[in-house]
């Protein structure tokens, strides 16, 4: 990645200088079909910019941004320019300007197979070919030579010519002329990174969406949604078009600002390195959101929720742009809030906010507690640091923290602060100041302080419920103890539960302002003794919720009896942050999982129990134990599989778990003849993702060859099953298979970055720790070189994916840190990874102990 980087600073310094007027991209992707070129180098396509742009300080020099194999003609106010001395392969020199001026610069871009800029392709099953662009952070220059900053804004104009039979898809409304070429309209003045292009022969479906205002006046929008072909079969878009409108129902009715970008688009495209990009108009999605079989309702849920959150940036984020990436939580953390509010009030999705505290938050704590941690308002001083903050403290953390503000100001208040917001801002970039002076307004309370606690500072506190009783049976004083670095202001609702009958329910409830170290509950003072407290009771705020020795017995025994569901899934999550913290051994949060996850209603927080007990068993259980952790849970999977309702999604849940968990021969026999037929589950209906999903433990374990693989994939010859295939193959138990894969990620780069993924993934598997010892010395030697030498989402991926976090031990913990003493010149961005890795590593170690401590106790 030399030379492609972009400080803070220079953005500053160029935004004080220049205005942009507009852009005209011509882009010519006839190219992207036939054959390439032999030893022509990467496979690329013209592409032609003219930006009109004013200048503050005639004849100060400036800079555009292009990334390209190749310029081929660069032209500033009629003056015609040396390529090769003015373009370093990453920016375009501008030397003499004047007070109004035009760029032209002719280029030959490459394709991606990465993900990054224009991403080209080829789907086996038909070999037809498939294009469209992500950008964010900065991958526009990838495209068209732009300058690459969310405050410098402009409207798009822009032009495709395509090859025959092709549709393509922008921001605004586009068509085909009779010259061949596809012409779009152009857009509202808006970032480079939201600029899109999709393009190809995708099946795409239309709708309308209608909305007539108090005025009288009516609104339509165009609604579009499209796949490949390959896809069609599969492809539900009346539900999607249904969450679309009730959406669009939603943020009209809250934010009374008309939707502002004309149509709605909506593209699920292939190898996509995130979930969703909020392209205004033509929204991008991964196509893993277009279901291929049987999924529970979680997995809906989560496309809604997606859908939501891209739809919310339209207004925050596309027509209100953060000022710099310092300022990336303006739009996440609003969007990730919007999403799940939007969700639960507008859809079919009641219990979204159960999801958003069992899920979504623990992405949160996670993030917060690593050495990385950074506050919600963070400091980004360039690009690659800005690429690493799309995290769990921007999303999550942030939206858990506007959720706690809701309560705080009041909902109207928070709502009318938003409408404020949009118009007074519209088309403009913003900072932290601009929206809290808003809220400010509309509320009337002065959040300067609020601001410092919750946004300026980085960090987690945990609430500890702390109670002491008359003779046993009532409560003298109930307090909430606060630890953590900050300690900050939370409201908070507490709950008392009592068990009735098999029954675990609330019967008393009093909300408090938590401040400082000690904070007293004046309103439940004299109530009965109870089984249970539960700080943090509704999710009101951002904490780590602890438990007193009573609360934690009542939890041990009676568990699956809390009625609540959303109660329920903040003691799920409690107690799996108590076994990270090394507070409680791996084996007893898995014998939880093992007595309660059976009874558990809400199938997402299930899918999320399931996670975690894989990743205490493999990361937190002392290593003398994990064999016999492993046969439990393996055996509580199969139990519960043959328990469920035949034909229901924890009947489906359960199957994917047991893929996850077995070992034993009995275990992968049973997975064996489920995919051949000579076994079976009442009501369970084997479809090619599941017989995938049992296909990779057979594969690991040397059940599957190569051979069942190639099988397997002559079923599903597709590009989910190339996807499926490789992560197979990757996943054998050979000393050979293993350094092929090592070879086709790290020393080359001919795989497109899902299949490194998949790759990556099969790679990595946790009954193969011996196997896998060699590669830890390998992964140290290699990372700095795949870092300076491949794109950033690649070098993200290696880095993280490839980390010897199975080699858990003080060597591993050793060499993390000979690798950072002796690296402290290595990126930045680099470094923050390895950190990351090394602490979750160490944490995992304090896990092992304590859970060996457990088992030496028994």
């Amino acid at each position: 990645m030399p030379g492609e980087n972009l400080s803070r600073d220079e953005a500053r310094q160029r935004a004080e200088l220049l205005s942009i007027d507009g852009y005209e991209v011509a882009l010519d992707l006839r190219s992207a079909v036939g054959e390439a070129a032999e030893g022509s180098g990467p496979r690329t396509f013209r592409s032609v910019t003219t930006i009109r742009f004013r200048c503050a300080q005639p004849g100060a020099p400036a800079f555009a941004d292009l990334l390209a194999p190749a310029v081929t003609a660069v032209t500033l106010n009629g003056e015609k320019l040396d390529p090769a001395a003015v373009f370093d392969g990453s920016r375009i020199a501008l030397d003499g300007l004047a007070a109004e001026n035009v760029l032209i610069v002719d280029a030959q871009c490459a394709y991606s197979r990465t993900g990054e800029g224009l991403h080209r392709f080829v789907d086996p099953e038909d070999g037809e070919v498939y294009l469209y662009t992500q950008y964010e952070p900065a991958d526009a220059r990838r495209v068209f030579a732009t300058f690459e900053q969310p405050d410098l804004k402009a409207p798009f104009r822009l032009e495709v010519t395509a090859p025959d039979g092709w549709t393509v898809w922008s921001n605004g409304a586009g068509a085909l002329d009779e010259d061949g070429v596809w012409r779009f309209a152009e857009t509202k003045p808006i970032s480079t990174y939201i600029t899109a292009v999709v393009a190809g022969p995708y099946h795409y479906e239309t709708d309308l969406y209608t909305r007539t205002f108090d005025d009288n006046t009516t609104l339509e929008i165009p609604l579009g949604a499209m796949c490949r072909k390959g896809l069609a079969r599969h492809f539900d878009s009346d539900d999607i078009f249904l969450v679309t409108k009730q959406g669009l129902d939603f943020f009209h009715d809250h934010f009374d600002y008309p939707y502002p970008f004309g149509k709605y688009d909506q593209a699920f495209v292939p190898e996509y390195n995130i979930g969703a990009m909020e392209n205004p108009g033509c929204v991008t999605f991964r196509e893993e959101f277009v279901f291929r079989g049987k999924v529970t309702q979680a997995s809906y849920e989560r496309r809604a929720n997606v859908i939501l959150h891209e739809m919310a940036h339209m207004w925050f984020g596309d027509l209100v742009t953060m000022q710099w990436w310092d300022d990336l939580w303006l739009k996440e953390s609003f969007a990730d809030f919007m999403g799940s509010f939007s969700l639960v009030e507008a859809t079919r999705f009641s219990n979204g906010w159960v999801t958003f505290a069992n899920n979504r938050k623990s992405w949160a704590y996670r993030a917060d507690q690593l050495p990385s941690t950074h506050p919600i308002t963070a400091d980004i001083h360039d690009l690659e640091a800005a690429k690493l903050n799309f995290d769990g403290i921007t999303y999550a953390k942030g939206a858990s923290v506007l959720k706690q503000l809701v309560a705080y100001v009041g909902r109207d208040a928070f709502l009318e602060g938003a409408r404020r917001y949009f118009k007074r801002h519209a088309y403009g970039n913003t900072r932290l100041g601009d929206l809290l002076s808003v809220l400010e307004e509309t509320s009337g309370r002065d959040l300067t302080s609020w601001s410092r606690s919750w946004l300026e500072t980085a960090g987690v506190n945990s609430l500890t419920p702390v109670a002491t009783y008359v003779t046993g049976d009532r409560i003298t004083q109930l307090a909430v103890l606060q630890d953590g670095d900050e300690l900050r202001p939370h409201r908070v609702a507490v709950g008392l539960y009592r068990n009735e009958v098999g029954a675990l329910v609330r019967y008393a409830r009093a909300e408090v302002d938590v401040t400082g170290v000690r904070t007293v509950v004046d309103g439940l003072a004299g109530a009965e003794r109870p089984d249970l407290i539960l700080v943090n009771d509704e999710d009101l705020t951002y904490c780590k919720i602890r438990f007193d020795e009573g609360s934690l017995a009542t939890l041990r025994a009676h568990l699956g009896d809390i009625t609540d569901p959303l109660a329920r899934a903040l003691c799920w999550s409690a107690l799996w942050n108590l076994t990270r913290d090394a507070l409680m051994p791996a084996r007893d949060f898995i014998d939880l999982v093992l007595r309660f996850a059976g009874r558990e209603s809400d199938i997402g927080v299930l899918q999320m129990v399931h996670a975690w007990a894989r990743s205490a068993l493999q990361h937190y259980a002392a290593p003398e134990w994990r064999e016999q952790g492993g046969r439990l849970l393996a055996e509580g999977a199969v139990r519960e599989l043959r328990l469920a309702e035949p034909g229901s999604q924890h009947q489906l849940t359960w199957a994917r778990f047991l893929a996850t968990t077995a070992t034993s021969a009995a275990d992968l026999q049973l997975l064996q003849g489920l995919l051949e037929g000579t076994a079976k589950i009442d009501g369970l209906e084997v479809d090619q993702e599941l017989r995938w999903a049992f296909l990779e433990p057979l594969a690991s374990h040397g059940v599957a060859d190569e051979s069942a693989i190639a099988d397997e994939l002559a079923r599903d010859d597709t590009a989910s099953g190339k996807r499926h295939q490789m992560r197979c193959l990757a996943a054998r138990p050979s000393a050979a298979v293993k350094d092929q894969a090592w070879a086709q990620v790290v020393e080359s780069d001919a795989l497109s970055n899902a299949l490194v993924e998949a790759t990556i993934s099969g790679f990595v598997q946790a009954g193969q720790r011996e196997l896998l010892a060699p590669y830890a010395s390998k992964y140290f030697e290699a990372i700095e070189r795949v870092w300076a030498d491949r794109s950033i989402q690649i070098g993200m991926d290696v880095v993280k994916g490839l980390f010897p976090s199975l080699q858990d031990d003080e060597g591993t913990l050793s060499a993390t840190d000979a690798w950072l003493d002796g690296h402290a010149g290595a990126p930045p961005a680099l470094r923050r990874l390895v950190l990351e890795a090394r602490d979750d590593l160490a944490r995992a170690l304090r896990g092992q102990a304590c859970d060996g401590g457990a088992g030496a106790g028994a």
